[in-house]
């Protein structure tokens, strides 16, 4: 079966296994998801993920989501740039999400950032998801 929008998925099983109070969640790895994992660990939102190979060549990446208190440290995240629908921002018209708490997490000519490198990187990009 052919998945139309793999990091949406990746986000709505992020967003579930939140609702349901686990610890860690599985997805099918690739480099968009790695790179997507890799802000959203740099910025604080999830604990860390490690990449694990099976012997038929398949693999997927194990996600450590991280609470604060018993309350999951991400409040919201959405896909905002679909397959159906792309959004796109330049470094001018970038909004900010819940007034600097949250990111937006584009692609950009220079890689997979967060809004607040991509400012100051001055590039715009399209706008994959929102984080708060």
């Amino acid at each position: 079966m052919t998945m139309t929008d793999p990091l949406g998925d990746m986000i709505t099983r992020i967003r579930n296994a939140q609702l349901r109070g686990k610890g860690k969640v599985v997805t099918p790895a690739s480099k968009l998801r790695g790179w997507v994992l890799d802000v959203l660990a740099d910025e604080g939102f999830i604990r860390g993920y490690a990449k694990v190979d099976y012997p038929n060549g398949k693999s997927e990446f194990e996600i450590e989501l991280k609470y604060n208190e018993g309350a999951p440290v991400i409040q919201m995240i959405e896909r905002v740039s679909t397959p159906g629908r792309r959004v796109y921002s330049s470094v001018k018209t970038m909004p900010t999400v819940h007034n600097g708490l949250g990111i937006s997490i584009l692609s950009t000519p220079k890689g997979i950032m967060s809004d607040a490198a991509a400012r100051e990187k001055n590039v715009g990009g399209e706008v994959l998801c929102r984080v708060f």
